[in-house]
């Protein structure tokens, strides 16, 4: 069964606001570890993230934390 991506959903629409504005972000997973650089998309289970040489990880939603704005 595919899982429904509710766009009308606060926190879609947040992740989607940092991928359009190409924002930085810090995503911090459960096991605490801590990923950096620019949110380039998502799915109903996954968020992709490019550091800063565009190295690409998949994220499984449920694995992270927090994801926030980084600071320079």
């Amino acid at each position: 069964m595919l899982t429904e991506f509710d766009t009308t959903l606060p926190s879609i629409i947040q992740v989607q606001n940092l991928i359009k504005q190409t924002t930085p972000v810090e995503l911090k997973l459960l096991t605490g570890d801590v990923l950096t650089g620019r949110v380039l998309w998502q799915d109903p289970q996954c968020i992709c993230i490019a550091d800063e040489n565009s190295q690409q990880t998949t994220v499984w939603k449920q694995a992270i934390a927090y994801i926030k704005p980084k600071v320079s």
